[in-house]
């Protein structure tokens, strides 16, 4: 009933893809053939991929796949995806298989399908399949049929709740006896003793220290972010400006030397140095967290909390993907089931600090004031987005429902997946990132050179002078920053002149422009993200008072820290 489950189920139905991979887990078979029998019943090829065979047999499940094909009537490939086992094979049965599955007889209810689908004609979905989904009631398939046959189907319903079972009850109810039945005959269990890592749920998800233990991942997670990118930041640094300084000596030429040595190469230096050392270990470690399964652990303790500020427990994985990049962040709100909970996600997810803001906090707070106090700002932003995310559910009215998901086996992550996985982000942040930042630093230096740079800066003077009490040139952080977050921090070090922010800067002033950048405006792409699934009117409504607030509450900031602080 969610959006991407109906941009798939409407993919398969009406455009008939040449086969369907259906993946599984086979160590919870029965609860994954629920969906399989939906498959089935759209008509077209579909293999199977059962997967983790080898977590199953760790539990003394053995799953007899031969059989397994045989009763579903498509062929069952026994894989494990994390090491590439079986997948070759997965691939060849894809390419072979051009047979449409054998429809499954849904019991007692069989009868009323039959009936319905009789009646159905040159319709885009499969017939058997729309008069199932007529007996589920499905508002957005019932719009698609002619009157007569919604009234048909609505008699056979009326039939139905005489019996005892409303219609979606009784559709539910047979393709789940369909699917314990075939678990049943396929499955060999084995009495093995309970792993160790089973225990490890009464500890990792307790009511106490539970959330005691995602405190002290979280906090251990941005230590190891913070060491490795300070060190390495230092290391790189030193190198850099020595080729800088090499390369400036090489071009006579004051107005090229400025160009390519102040502006493209100081984007270099500034992404390589400043970026680049932050966000590598920021991405393996979510990748670690993912593929150990403590991820799902983390969205389960934090479901009680996102209920206080009115909001779906899957809401916490958007929230999750939003701490790498808000983007996939916004366009994972589609899991959510309702328009009022999309919206309320998405304005949640772009007040989350992505990967980008991370490089900020860290090359700018975490190392040049202090680790608890880059700490004490994610802590901020968490009861930030507590307030606003309750005060938004307010104006936006609606009752969160309970999560129900299922928690994924502990695993040792794989080593090659983690690299992938980071690799793939990293990847993605030189291709896209680096343009932008070597073109920005270009620009700078181009405006500084045509004396336009103390212009610009003088206009927003009143807004980063009079109420943020920063340096004038730092307001250009403003424009520029809405590119890309990471620019902020860069830009600093091209407007500054130096990457050494404590001879510059105050820590008063290092702290309100990271509060800045944490609440600012997101990126564009974030912008452009927003406004393919929320339309215009939200992307800029989102924007404009994110704009305001940002710059309100880290004037306010500015103004506490300055007397704690001085």
């Amino acid at each position: 009933f969610s959006v991407e489950e109906e941009i798939s189920r409407d993919y398969i139905a009406k455009e008939k893809p040449d086969v369907v991979i259906n993946v599984i887990d086979a160590s919870v078979l029965e609860r994954n053939l629920f969906f399989t029998i939906q498959l089935l019943e759209l008509g077209v090829p579909v293999v199977i991929a059962l997967n983790m065979v080898d977590l199953a047999r760790k539990r003394g499940i053995g799953i007899d796949a031969k059989k397994l094909s045989a009763k579903l009537g498509v062929p069952v490939i026994p894989i494990i995806a994390t090491r590439g086992r079986g997948v070759s094979g997965l691939i060849k049965a894809a390419i072979r298989t051009k047979t449409k599955p054998k429809q499954l007889r849904l019991g007692k209810i069989e009868g009323s399908i039959q009936k319905l689908a009789k009646e159905i004609k040159n319709s885009d979905y499969p017939p058997r399949w729309l008069a199932i989904k007529l007996l589920e009631e499905d508002e957005k398939v019932e719009n698609t049929v002619p009157l007569k046959l919604k009234e048909k189907a609505s008699r056979i319903l009326k039939k139905m709740e005489k019996s005892g079972q409303p219609g979606h009850v009784a559709v539910s109810s047979e393709i789940y006896a369909i699917a314990e039945r075939i678990a049943g005959e396929c499955t060999n269990l084995e009495r093995v003793d309970i792993p160790i890592t089973q225990k490890l749920d009464s500890f990792l998800i307790h009511r106490f220290f539970g959330y005691f233990f995602l405190l002290l991942v979280g906090g251990l997670a941005f230590l190891l972010i913070f060491s490795f990118g300070d060190l390495t930041s230092n290391y790189l640094n030193g190198y850099l400006l020595y080729a800088k300084e090499i390369l400036r000596n090489m071009i006579s030429n004051e107005f090229i030397s400025a160009i390519v040595v102040d502006g493209f190469f100081e984007g270099i230096v500034a992404g390589v140095s400043i970026a680049l050392p932050y966000l590598i270990p920021f991405y393996l470690i979510l990748a670690i967290l993912e593929d150990s399964g403590y991820l799902a652990r983390m969205a389960f303790l934090m479901d009680s909390i996102m209920q206080k500020i009115g909001m779906h427990g899957k809401a916490f994985i958007p929230m999750i993907l939003a701490y790498g990049c808000n983007v996939p962040a916004c366009l994972s709100c589609r899991i959510l089931e309702t328009q009022r909970d999309r919206l309320l996600a998405s304005f949640v997810v772009t007040l989350i600090p992505c990967a980008a803001v991370t490089v900020v906090v860290m090359g700018l707070v975490a190392k040049f004031v202090g680790i608890e106090w880059a700490l004490s700002l994610y802590l901020l932003n968490l009861l930030v987005i507590l307030v606003l995310g309750r005060l938004a559910f307010k104006v936006i009215p609606g009752e969160p429902v309970g999560l129900i998901m299922e928690m994924p086996a502990y695993k040792m992550p794989s080593l090659r997946n983690i690299i992938i996985e980071a690799w793939k982000k990293v990847r993605s942040f030189i291709m896209i990132a680096f343009p932008i930042i070597i073109a920005s630093t270009v620009v700078i230096k181009i405006i500084e050179l045509l004396g336009l740079l103390e212009t610009t800066a003088e206009i927003l003077s009143p807004v980063t002078v009079g109420w943020l009490g920063l340096p004038a040139i730092v307001g250009l952080t403003l424009i520029f920053g809405i590119l890309r977050k990471e620019l902020t921090i860069i830009m600093l070090a091209a407007l500054l002149g130096t990457t050494a922010f404590d001879t510059v800067l105050s820590p008063v002033q290092m702290i309100t422009i990271a509060v800045l950048t944490m609440f600012y405006v997101p990126c564009m792409a974030t912008i452009a993200t927003l406004k393919k699934e929320q339309g215009w009117k939200t992307a800029a409504a989102i924007s404009a008072f994110e704009i305001v607030f940002a710059i309100i509450l880290a004037g306010i900031i500015a103004r506490i820290l300055g007397v704690y602080l001085g």
